[in-house]
């Protein structure tokens, strides 16, 4: 797996700041077909902000996040002991939080990128940003769904 994601990029589908949404949805669009990978962790930073926002506006948001799962191969990956290793021993990683040395410690030491909005890593070797352009759409019924998740705005980038 060559690209790993966070929940900066994925609740960034649903940005307050429209450029950011635009970016990051469209960087699921384009790979909707192909294999990420995702941090169990970062899996549950994002529950944790969506579980934040009303029962009506999780019930607009979660169908088209469980459809996405179901439809794009998201690995979801615990850590390995090289993971954290990498963590815990590389330089460039000490000035971030610890959630976020995980995380690149996860993705160096598999060898692969991480896709980003956090601006915290936004310098950071093996991160990348999404491309901006004009918005993709999913293949229908997902647009719809993802339409109707837009109730949830989230402004957040960590």
């Amino acid at each position: 797996m060559k690209e790993y994601i966070d929940a900066s990029l994925f609740l960034g589908m649903h940005s307050a700041d429209e450029k950011t949404r635009v970016a990051c949805k469209n960087y699921f669009v384009t790979r909707l077909n192909d294999q990420v990978g995702m941090s169990l962790e970062q899996v549950g930073k994002c529950d944790e902000v969506i579980w934040q926002y009303q029962r009506d506006e999780q019930d607009a948001y979660y169908p088209f996040m469980d459809n996405l799962h179901t439809i794009m191969d998201i690995q979801r990956k615990g850590y390995h002991e090289k993971d954290i290793q990498e963590a815990t021993t590389n330089p460039d990683l000490q000035d971030l939080s610890i959630a976020n040395r995980l995380t690149l410690g996860m993705v160096i030491s598999r060898g692969a990128e991480l896709y980003s909005v956090n601006p915290e890593l936004a310098e950071k070797d093996y991160v990348r940003s999404p491309e901006t352009g004009e918005e993709l759409s999913f293949p229908q019924p997902l647009e719809e769904m993802y339409q109707q998740s837009l109730e949830v705005r989230v402004c957040t980038q960590e």
